[in-house]
This record gives C-alpha cells, structure tokens and sequence, in this order.
C-alpha cells in the first residue's frame, strides 16, 4: 500500500543552466539548500516551472539525483512524470523509483487531449510501473485534459494514487473533490494566486510557484492559514498578489526567474525558445519585484 500523506509547501524548483544551457548542477544544489532550509517541505523537480519540456530524459533524472542528493532525507523529492508517450513515462517512473524519490507527480498526457477513459488508464498504467506515490497534476487550462471529480471516485481504487495539484483555476473544485471523495487524497492547490483560497476551503498544501524566490513567505502563509491566523494571512497574501500573478502566466518561467534573480536567489538562464525578458515586459516585472522587496514583511516575527 502506497503510504503517503503529503501537506504543507512543495516547490516547483526552477532548473538551474549555465550560460550556454548546460545544466548547472552547483547553482541547484545551492537552490535546492536555500529552500529546504527556509522551512518547505517537499521538493519537485522538473515541473513545467523547471523546463520539464526542455530536457531530455537522462537529464531530468540528473536534476532528481541532484535534489535527491541535497535533500538527503530531510524532505520527500518528487519528479515530474510529462512524456509523450505512456511506455516512456513508465520507463521513466521505473528510473526515478531507483534513484529513490518519494514519490511522482503525474500529468494525464503532453500534447494529446486525452479522453477521461484514456487519461485515467494512462495514470494506472505509470501507477503500476512506479509503485510509488502518485501526486496527479490536473491542469486542463495548460494541458487541455481535466478528469472531474467524479473521474477521481473511479480512481480511488488505485492505491498508488494519494493526491491532486488542482489547477483547473476554479477553486470551487477543491470542495467539490472534498464532497466527491472525501479525505481519500491529499489536495494541492496548484495555482498561486488562488493560495489563500484553496487553504481556506481545505487544501492540504501548495504546489508553489513563487516560492522558488520568496520560500518563507509562502511557508509562513501556509502556517498562518493552517492556525485560521486569518486576518494574519490576508495581509500577507495581498502583499504576495502581485508576485503571484506572475506564475499564471505563458511566460511564468521567465518571469520567476527574473523574480528569483533580482532577490538575489537565481539566475535567468533559460533554454531557448525562452528567452530572457526584455523591454516593457521586463520593466513591468521588475517594478512589481521591486515594490514588493521594498515593502517585504518580517515573517519571522510570525511563528
């Protein structure tokens, strides 16, 4: 039996490159350190946020030994499962499983829209290969794929399966899924700028974005929200809004990075087609990075 309960603040790593798009694996483990040591409680590598389409399939398993390595015990390391074809995911799934990550997050399929039928055979497929813990990703707003939550009652015979990132961008959904399957996974809220209202309904964590750069700050919300520290919370998240926005975005990737470079905690190296951002869309982020270091709260004095 797959045994699993996942809760509190679980980061989307960004995957570190060189200037020439090499990995750099140094850049990384000082990442991985700096989030693991401002409190989060997972970390997973190789999402959408960590260029997962970027990477070929050797690399993304570098990247997990590097987190893996980091991590030494202290958090669960989760990879990101997002191939093309269902027999590579399960080739894929059977690797990291020797690695020894804790567990997967899983997207229904990568470029096909699959059906319900085909999506939910697709995850008990890489389920059985992994026979690891199973987070599913459900985003149909980026993947064109959502399994409902009636989908999730006929999943519910998986045991491998224990949580959801939902990010269907309808927090409505999070309540949905407590009334249709009750406490038989963990819920993530998967989109940033809908954090305070997915704890406040009954989320058991977060699938952050922003956390890569501002990692107290979302654990200290995390924390507050868990303690119905309300009032506490709302301050801290509407200070956080327009950070947040920043993720749910086409270009989130440029965009955290840029975050995470001018709080001095990354770089902006991506893999092209990225590119670096330029002109007004740059000023725009900078200036929203920029007020919100300049008014940053203490969080510190909080717990």
């Amino acid at each position: 039996m797959a045994a699993a309960k996942w809760e509190g603040v679980f980061p989307a790593v960004t995957t570190k490159f060189k200037p020439n798009e090499d990995l750099d694996h140094a850049a990384m483990e000082r990442h991985f350190a700096f989030q693991i040591d401002s409190g989060v409680h997972a970390l997973l590598t190789c999402g959408s946020l960590g260029e997962a389409s970027t990477l070929s399939f050797d690399e993304k398993l570098e990247v997990t030994k590097t987190a893996l390595r980091v991590a030494d015990g202290r958090v669960p390391v989760l990879v990101n499962v997002s191939e093309t074809r269902t027999l590579t995911a399960c080739r894929f799934a059977e690797q990291a499983h020797e690695l020894g990550v804790q567990g997967l997050m899983v997207m229904p399929s990568v470029l096909y829209a699959a059906d319900a039928r085909e999506a939910r055979d697709n995850l008990r497929t890489i389920a059985q290969a992994a026979q690891l813990p199973i987070m599913v990703y459900n985003n149909p707003v980026s993947y064109k794929v959502d399994l409902t939550p009636d989908d999730f009652k006929e999943l519910a015979d998986c045991e491998w399966i224990v949580a959801i990132k939902e990010s269907t961008d309808n927090v409505r959904r999070i309540t949905d899924l407590r009334n249709a399957v009750g406490q038989r996974y963990q819920l993530f809220m998967g989109v940033d700028d809908l954090s305070f209202e997915g704890l406040a309904v009954g989320a058991d964590g977060l699938l952050a974005g922003l956390v890569v750069a501002f990692p107290k700050e979302t654990v200290a919300l995390y924390k507050l929200m868990k303690a119905k520290r309300w009032d506490e919370a709302l301050a801290l998240y509407q200070w956080f809004m327009p950070l947040m926005h920043l993720d749910v975005s086409n270009k989130l990737v440029q965009n955290l990075k840029l975050v995470e470079t001018l709080a001095g905690v990354g770089n902006e190296n991506v893999r092209r087609p990225r590119q670096p951002l330029q002109g007004a869309e740059r000023e725009r982020v900078t200036a929203i990075v920029q007020r919100a270091l300049a008014h940053r709260p203490d969080v510190s004095a909080l717990f």
